[in-house]
């Protein structure tokens, strides 16, 4: 095998536990959350957390920190839209299970893909005007929109307000990514996560100061789970950058859209979020749909 080569099986391999302890970052925050931590203070440990394990992985690496005044503007506007995401998923976790939370979040691809449209990008394949309608659908039974009793507006009440900070965090990183994909294409992956990372720790910081909303955690237990959500979201992210390069042409990213699965078990375990049959044939349908579609990237 050669330096920076890895075996196809190998890469999915990894890629699946990534993505295992991508959802386990969401199941330690909602115990966090369940033990008087509120999102804004989450949010400010993981971010801070995150920005200095990647500043140790890129002085480790002696990679250069030294970016133009343009780039630094544009690394700060997506920054700020990485905050909404990250604010608005821990919100969605919050409220409703953290499965369903993460499926109504997964639709970031198919938005990004719109949203490149728009931007004068090409127009979206065949494949994926497919995978669009299919996804909508397992995602509106994952969700169980119509509810026990067929009603509509009372299942809307249980779960629309999570479901729409969710769609949030989903807009505003498909947002995101097409601008890194637009500006910041050629900059190293670990400098551009320190930047992020960095911007979501000011804006949070800076934030819950001058609000007074931050909110530590009530016991010993929402302590190890906030300690436990920053060392996830740390591993989780760190390791994909250090993974991805050494993948080759190979791809594998579909693969990380195993995390809501993962997902259905740890809550269950975990948290005792049970969810329905058909609830569990939704989020397939929707996790295959997304992967079904990345598949058809070239």
């Amino acid at each position: 095998m050669s330096g920076h080569a890895i075996p196809r099986w190998v890469g999915i391999a990894l890629l699946l536990a990534i993505a295992a302890v991508f959802g386990s970052n969401h199941v330690a925050a909602r115990i966090a959350f369940d033990h008087g931590t509120n999102v804004t203070t989450a949010v400010a440990f993981r971010s801070t957390g995150t920005a200095l394990i990647v500043l140790l992985l890129l002085l480790f690496s002696r990679t250069s920190l030294k970016i133009g005044q343009k780039t630094f503007a544009q690394s700060v506007f997506i920054g700020l839209l990485i905050s909404v995401q990250s604010y608005c998923l821990y919100s969605a976790v919050a409220l409703i299970p953290v499965a369903l939370a993460l499926l109504a979040f997964q639709t970031f691809p198919m938005l990004l893909s719109l949203i490149s449209w728009i931007g004068g990008g090409e127009r979206p394949s065949r494949r994926v005007l497919l995978a669009m309608p299919v996804a909508l659908v397992g995602l509106a039974l994952a969700l169980d929109v119509y509810g026990k009793s067929g009603d509509i507006a009372g299942r809307w009440a249980e779960v629309g307000a999570g479901v729409m900070w969710a769609l949030g965090a989903s807009i505003s990183f498909a947002t995101a990514l097409y601008l890194i994909t637009r500006w910041l294409g050629s900059m190293d992956g670990r400098l551009r996560s320190f930047l992020f990372m960095s911007v979501v720790a000011v804006v949070t910081l800076a934030g819950g100061s001058l609000t007074h909303s931050f909110a530590l955690p009530a016991d010993s237990t929402g302590w190890i789970a906030l300690a436990l959500l920053t060392v996830f979201y740390g591993t989780a992210i760190t390791s994909t950058f250090v993974l991805l390069p050494k993948l080759g042409a190979v791809n594998n990213a579909a693969v990380l859209n195993f995390e809501p699965i993962a997902v259905l078990g740890l809550a269950w375990i975990v948290l005792d979020q049970a969810v329905a049959p058909l609830q569990i044939l939704g989020a397939f349908i929707v996790v295959g749909s997304i992967a079904w579609m990345g598949a058809g990237k070239r």
